[in-house]
């Protein structure tokens, strides 16, 4: 029963910060981050009602796919680091790809997205805090892979993702988080398609609730740190 009682405490808090930051109720959706978990936690957190999950490892994650697909109404976001090789399987297996950096990763995604499945929606990735250890373009980059993405036809560009580095007080969280909105806001006044941004963990939902997130990424606040038997 863990699983299913920390989904209905994180939706909790998702929803006390809509309300403290006058967000519409419903408006930032859980994106539960399954990775390294068994297909029986992701079974007792859909039977809670929990419908997105989100996997790091191509492998792993399509390889859920292909045994949940039992589960209706279920939503595989990927939300790792993608190699070219590895697009294949992507756009064979994933509703939603969060980290898009490169130009050669749209082309391939497009052009290995099944005829028979909907347009991959997907998310252009920042690295909002500058780091070299991250993945991610900077802002200034934006423009360029945005018209790149909407000029392929197999894949829907839905907004923008982004992990900064982690800061100690929630005005630090903010002051990231600033610029990120602005860039988001101004994509979505230009291309109607775009209506996600996927920012916040745990040690930042707050922050990234007021910030505009549209979608949450939690782990272990819902699956727990251990690995499940």
């Amino acid at each position: 029963m863990a699983i299913a009682e920390n989904i209905e405490k994180t939706q909790a808090e998702i929803t006390s910060f809509e309300q403290k930051y006058q967000r519409a109720l419903g408006s930032v959706k859980l994106l539960a981050v399954s990775k390294t978990k068994p297909v029986s936690a992701i079974e007792e957190a859909y039977a809670q009602g929990q419908r997105l999950f989100g996997e790091n490892y191509v492998q792993e994650a399509a390889d859920k796919s292909q045994q949940l697909t039992h589960l209706k109404g279920i939503e595989w976001h990927f939300i790792g680091p993608i190699q070219s090789n590895k697009t294949r399987i992507l756009a064979q297996s994933m509703h939603w790809v969060h980290t898009l950096e490169r130009a050669k990763i749209a082309q391939r995604l497009n052009e290995q997205r099944p005829a028979d499945l909907p347009k991959l929606n997907v998310c252009i990735q920042i690295n909002i805090s500058g780091e070299e250890s991250k993945s991610g373009i900077s802002l200034a980059e934006l423009d360029e892979l945005v018209e790149i993405v909407r000029n392929q036809p197999n894949l829907i560009l839905r907004g923008l993702m982004a992990i900064p580095a982690p800061q100690v007080s929630l005005a630090d969280q903010l002051a990231t988080y600033q610029p990120l909105y602005e860039a988001y806001h101004a994509l979505a006044e230009s291309v109607e398609t775009v209506d996600t941004l996927s920012i916040g963990m745990s040690g930042d939902m707050e922050a990234a609730i007021a910030s505009g997130s549209s979608m949450v990424r939690i782990g272990t606040a819902i699956f727990g740190a251990r690995n499940y038997a």
